[in-house]
């Protein structure tokens, strides 16, 4: 049967129920039966909130607001995300503006540095990881068994070229040193679906271009208004047409060609049915570009200083790295560059839909999945 990946253009005025018709192109409630409990994993890439750089309040609405008019209670569903060396999973969630939504439709928010994390022997072969933590892969307790639903966004990445559902589950599956796999990034990725296809009876994916995230990311990115989301029951076929609208070719991406060789997807556009709106002529021309983080990790794991890598990345002496992320992130960059930048989606469309989140301007209402 061939992947689908159903693609919707929407706007503020009819986001939540366009985020109904892309779940219900791609046949959701065939692969979510409600049977049995839900995993909702949110993209958290920076503790701050940024345009395009983590899940948007209207993506997390609109699916909550369609699993709730299905087989879906707010008991059944159990919102996720983790911390890193440099993102806080709480503040972010505040941040972002996901607690508001969570609590308007009685869904708990679960940090995942909060449930018991235990040992798991995969039985697939693992390209990388099984290497990168030799006394065995620790992942969430409360994963396995679960269907997972993917809330990614439509984003460049410095170390994989671009970032999306596969990526996402990176957040969950591996605690905060997933950092070590930074250095094989695309083979880790490829690990990841191997990993889910044995934990998770069924896995999706909705995705959010409203803006989306152009140049240096995950964080530092230019955001850009293309008014899309995406969803998808294969993660390698999203994350190829998140690919391709962007402006690349996802069969040069090496995990979305090495997923598709490996029968994991499908990446290739050409097997790939398109369910929804033309997106025959769009190119957002997007380039990938490394940010001074992720250039000076790089360095330091396959450049020209990969001689330090042990004593600088993976010793006690490693705790500079995340200091000198966030004060490069947080306190240099954000209040310069960044803040401009949301200076800018603020006046857009979606900064007012933001603002109508944050309380900062009227509401239009919004009914609940269970009105």
């Amino acid at each position: 049967m061939a992947s689908t990946v159903s693609v919707v253009f929407t706007k503020p005025e009819t986001v939540l129920d366009d985020y109904t018709r892309v779940m219900e192109l791609a046949s959701w409630a065939t692969h979510l039966t409600g049977e049995r409990e839900l995993l909702l994993k949110l993209n958290l890439s920076w503790t701050k909130y940024f345009p395009s750089c983590s899940s948007q309040p209207w993506q997390l609405e609109g699916v909550l607001r369609t699993l709730l008019a299905g087989n879906y209670t707010p008991e059944t569903i159990l919102p996720i995300e983790n911390k890193t060396v440099v993102t806080n999973p709480v503040k972010g969630a505040r941040n972002n503006l996901w607690i508001p939504v969570l609590d308007r439709y009685n869904c708990r928010f679960q940090p995942l540095p909060d449930v018991e994390w235990t040992v798991y022997r995969f039985k697939s072969k693992l390209l990388k990881l099984n290497d990168i933590f030799p006394e065995g892969v620790e992942i969430p307790a409360i994963y396995p068994g679960r269907d997972i639903l993917h809330l990614p966004t439509v984003k460049t990445h410095g170390h994989s070229v671009t970032t999306g559902a596969i990526k996402n589950a990176f957040g969950g599956l591996l605690k905060e040193v997933r950092h070590y796999a930074h250095k094989y990034i695309h083979e880790v990725l490829v690990d990841l679906l191997l990993m889910q296809n044995e934990l998770h009876p069924n896995v999706f994916a909705v995705m959010d271009g409203t803006v989306a995230g152009d140049g240096a990311g995950p964080r530092t990115m230019h955001p850009s208004v293309q008014n899309v989301i995406l969803a998808s029951a294969d993660s390698v076929a999203i994350d190829a047409i998140a690919a391709k609208l962007m402006g690349f070719d996802p069969m040069e991406i090496p995990y979305l060609r090495m997923a598709t060789e490996m029968g994991l997807g499908e990446g290739n556009p050409k097997n790939i049915e398109i369910a929804g709106d033309d997106i025959t002529n769009i190119n957002f021309h997007f380039s990938t570009k490394k940010s001074l983080v992720i250039w000076g990790d790089q360095m330091l794991r396959i450049g020209p200083l990969r001689f330090l890598e042990k004593i600088l990345l993976h010793s006690p002496l490693v705790v500079w790295a995340p200091f000198a992320s966030n004060v490069y992130h947080d306190f240099m960059w954000y209040p310069t560059i960044g803040q401009k930048r949301i200076n800018e989606f603020s006046s857009t469309p979606w900064g007012q839909l933001f603002d109508e989140y944050a309380g900062r301007r009227p509401a239009r209402h919004r009914p609940a999945g269970n009105e």
